[in-house]
């Protein structure tokens, strides 16, 4: 017997998934979840942080995400279960370290779309003001949450029209600046977007690796490609192949954004550095001054849509990690139950929660950035017990283990996840190691109930 039999989960008809999902559609899945203009927020952040080498900054956040995404192509290959990290870890460490990567994974999967539809109902309310923000969120939820219940196939082709909307912006947008470029010359050197823009000395290593820190988060949402793994058509390897490729296409789009907005950018990272409230809307100023407002004005609707979907990718699989912990009795078992393959009482769940979160973010003037900060936690306390469940899986199996692959890449990829998760924010490392003293007082009331394994 493989140990993709030994580690699948015995499921009812009434607790299976239906396999529909080729290749395409768990990239859509993925970039939907990530946004292909996910650096726009961040642009003035990393660019005073790096001394203006924002791109680089991009390159090398890109390296150290592929460990991350090395680690889940190994292991959705001998586990190609919907629970994605909680299987992994239960496989490669046990039961109780499977119960803790699901539980803080919860953080990320089920609060990330609350932040999605918040920020969508924010960015219609600036471009239609007379409705009311939370029309367009309750909007958004209600629609990508009736797509999720239709089933997996036809979440992922409204998905696939919404992300070539968002890639048509994006090519619009490197267009236009080439063009501005070509015409105007840069504001600032052909390779500072790589190596500093010298207003704040020398190029410094360290400040780079500073704002790489920040960076990786751009890049959460790729990894909720391996919970749709029972969903998937052609086997596991095309997961593993989804998830690298993912990273790999997102890393392009964002280092290609970032050098062409750091060159049409008038504002030294001295300058961003000293005002941080400039920081936010760096990446628009410097659209708006080089190209137009008609421009700020299609990648705000772009992102305000693609926000929604986002949070549809994001709801789905928050939906498939419920239902994983329902089916081996860590969380309710009415979560496990599926309607013609699609687990909807797990998705309607998941939908009150992120409506929840989003209504309490609303209600504080930090609530959006203090949200954020907790899903991060989750998510990259979740990539650290990925990574020591590579080495925990393959270090018994003696005559599969291959040291650079199993032991050598998930050690420095838990050392980059860690590293993260240190120069988080204190009210996310409280809120996080709060969260997880909850889930342990949670394991420990479940011991003597667990799913016998067969």
């Amino acid at each position: 017997m493989s140990d993709t039999d030994t580690t699948a989960s015995p499921a009812g008809e009434h607790q299976r998934l239906r396999r529909s999902l080729g290749f395409r559609d768990l990239v859509v899945y993925g970039l939907l979840f990530i946004a292909p203009m996910a650096p726009v927020g961040v642009f003035g952040t990393l660019d005073a942080k790096s001394h203006g080498a924002v791109a680089l900054v991009y390159v090398v956040a890109t390296v150290a995400m592929a460990f991350t995404a090395f680690s889940y192509a190994q292991m959705v290959r001998v586990v190609p279960l919907a629970g994605s990290v909680f299987a992994y870890a239960r496989v490669g460490l046990g039961e109780g370290a499977g119960f803790v990567a699901g539980w803080m994974a919860m953080l990320d999967y089920v609060l990330i779309p609350a932040v999605a539809y918040l920020f969508s109902g924010i960015a219609m309310n600036s471009l239609v003001p007379e409705v009311s923000r939370w029309v367009w969120t309750a909007l958004a939820v209600v629609v990508t949450t009736v797509l999720n219940l239709w089933g997996v196939r036809t979440a992922a082709l409204a998905g696939f029209l919404v992300l070539a909307m968002e890639i048509v912006v994006l090519l619009v947008f490197v267009v236009a600046a080439v063009v501005v470029l070509a015409r105007d010359g840069a504001e600032r050197g052909v390779w500072s977007p790589l190596s500093g823009d010298g207003t704040q000395g020398a190029f410094a290593l360290s400040a780079v690796l500073g704002a790489v820190s920040v960076a990786v988060l751009s890049y959460l949402g790729f990894d909720a490609i391996a919970t749709f793994a029972e969903e998937t058509t052609g086997g596991s390897q095309k997961v593993a192949r989804a998830l690298l490729f993912c990273l790999a296409l997102a890393g392009v789009l964002f280092v290609a954004q970032t050098y062409l907005v750091a060159l049409l950018e008038p504002t030294s990272s001295a300058r961003l550095a000293a005002d941080p409230a400039a920081q936010g809307s760096a990446f628009y100023d410097a659209v708006d001054a080089s190209v137009g407002t008609w421009l700020h004005d299609l990648v705000a609707v772009s992102k305000a849509i693609g926000a929604a979907f986002a949070a549809l990718a994001g709801q789905a699989a928050a939906g498939r990690l419920l239902f994983a912990m329902g089916r081996e009795r860590r969380l309710p078992r009415v979560l496990a139950r599926t309607d013609g393959g699609v687990p909807r009482v797990a998705l309607l769940c998941a939908a009150v929660i992120t409506l929840v979160a989003a209504g309490w973010a609303a209600r504080r003037d930090d609530g959006l950035d203090k949200l954020v900060s907790v899903v991060d936690i989750g998510a990259l306390t979740a990539f650290t017990l990925l990574h020591a469940s590579v080495v925990g899986y393959f270090g018994r199996r003696r005559g599969e283990l291959v040291w650079w692959r199993h032991v050598l890449v998930p050690v420095v990829g838990a050392g980059i996840t860690v590293a993260v998760i240190v120069e988080a924010s204190g009210v996310a490392q409280v809120v996080g190691a709060v969260w997880l003293v909850i889930g342990l007082l949670v394991l420990v009331g479940q011991r003597g109930r667990l799913r016998p394994r067969e």
